[in-house]
């Protein structure tokens, strides 16, 4: 199960590359994001839900389970090119999403509602996007005093958009969680722990090079995936998973709110 990560990442890091015309990643903040409020302790089941399965088995159900989910919530951070990135993300199978990235000392806000993605980041964001592009500083300047206070609005076709249309696709950041069933097999089941609130069954992945991913499958309910770690390797991160099957509201920013992509190099609002 260690690819499961993969598109998370590659999502995540399709938010900041896209940030300005197709700007790539640049140097990232430190600062994770809010943690999802942690429920209300519950004690562990007995007997074991799980009892009489062996570790693949339930990596199964849980993969199973999570791939059926209408919407969540993702929160955490994960390594890139050396390079932490912090997200919080809430997506539906509807491909909409709401959420925050911090990139290069600087956070942004992410919707993103039929087709239609709006952005708005503060100066350190914008600053640091735009600088890994190569655009000069008197463009920058010029740029990020047009944004300040304002949605940056890309529609579809417009430049980065096709790079950002995945980062709400739910079905599409879970995909990886079953494309590679050799990579969930040889799990072996550690000691049941809790993830906020909730207790959990916790499968672990060993690989050569001393990389380790650890899956966290909720006890109660639908076996979905709580948490995913990985530690060593190149990749290393942590992803929460929370608020499976709720309502993802979108609110879309007025007009007079927003900067249209294509209006950038003009230097007028939308």
């Amino acid at each position: 199960m260690a690819s499961h990560t993969t598109r998370f990442r590659a999502a995540a890091t399709a938010v900041c590359a896209a940030a300005i015309v197709g700007a790539g990643p640049a140097a990232l903040a430190q600062t994770p994001p809010s943690a999802a409020p942690p429920a209300a302790r519950v004690l562990a089941p007995s007997p074991d839900p799980f009892h009489g399965l062996t570790a693949d088995q339930i990596g199964d159900r849980a993969v199973a389970a999570t791939q059926s989910a209408t919407s969540l919530r993702m929160t955490g951070r994960v390594v890139s090119g050396g390079e932490p990135l912090d997200v919080d993300f809430s997506v539906n199978d509807q491909k909409q999403c709401t959420g925050v990235v911090r990139i290069g000392g600087g956070a942004a806000e992410l919707r993103q509602s039929t087709g239609v993605t709006y952005m708005k980041g503060d100066e350190r964001f914008w600053r640091a996007s735009m600088t890994s592009q190569g655009m000069p500083e008197p463009q920058i300047a010029a740029t990020i005093e047009l944004l300040k206070g304002r949605w940056l609005k890309i529609t579809p076709g417009q430049a980065g958009s096709s790079d950002l249309s995945g980062v709400c696709d739910l079905k599409g950041l879970l995909a990886d969680l079953g494309e590679n069933k050799a990579e969930r097999t040889g799990l072996t089941r550690g000691p049941d722990g809790v993830v906020s609130g909730t207790p959990v069954a916790t499968l672990v992945k060993h690989k050569p090079g001393g990389e380790t991913t650890t899956v966290s499958v909720s006890e109660h309910g639908k076996p979905y995936i709580l948490k995913m770690v990985k530690t060593g390797g190149a990749e290393p991160g942590a992803i929460v998973l929370s608020e499976y099957d709720k309502p993802v509201k979108v609110v879309i920013p007025p007009a007079d709110q927003t900067v249209d992509l294509s209006k950038l190099d003009q230097g007028t609002p939308a």
